[in-house]
């Protein structure tokens, strides 16, 4: 989206009698980009879902508290992945390790009928899984949306020299736990 285009669509976000535009275009032009930053964190189709109409319904009950100091784009990731992580969270209350068999998330994606990756894809997967939240996170938005650390720094309010280190803990823990894997 060109700077221009962005700015049109902000004034459509603040003009009152424009707003339900504004937000129509942000849900055709961000639906999918959100989709699958969302997907990477929590995997599973039906949740990613959820948690993307979860993320749409924020941005409608909270498009007064844009104010447009921040991108757009940077304003919605913070929300999708805010959403996310809430989902992990509790995800993590109901479902706590040791109290009940949780499947492999290897296991579990190569069942997923929306998941169309190789069994490696899936191991990389369930080693990114593995990983503490904020090593999750920014490992996937640099690995994945090969966003800058500046970037991520705004998205998650965090200084660049925590994410860094974050990024490399994420990378040697996620090659320790392929390499053990075989």
């Amino acid at each position: 989206m060109s700077q221009n285009d962005n700015e049109l669509l902000i004034e459509k976000l603040l003009a009152s009698h424009q707003k339900r535009k504004g937000f129509e275009k942000i849900v055709q032009q961000y639906s999918q980009p959100l989709y699958w930053k969302i997907r990477r964190m929590v995997l599973i189709h039906e949740d990613a879902d959820d948690i993307l109409q979860n993320t749409f319904l924020k941005v409608w009950t909270h498009l007064d508290s844009f104010e447009g100091k921040a991108r757009l784009s940077t304003w919605l990731y913070r929300i999708a992945i805010n959403e996310s992580l809430d989902f992990l969270r509790k995800q993590k209350n109901v479902y706590p390790q040791g109290e009940e068999e949780i499947t492999d998330v290897a296991q579990q994606l190569m069942a997923d009928e929306y998941f169309d990756g190789t069994e490696a894809q899936a191991l990389l997967q369930e080693a990114i899984a593995e990983l503490p939240e904020m090593q999750k996170t920014v490992f996937l938005l640099k690995y994945y949306d090969e966003m800058k650390y500046n970037e991520i720094s705004e998205v998650l309010n965090k200084s660049e020299g925590a994410l860094k280190a974050n990024y490399h803990l994420a990378v040697k823990k996620i090659t320790d736990y392929l390499k053990s894997k075989g």
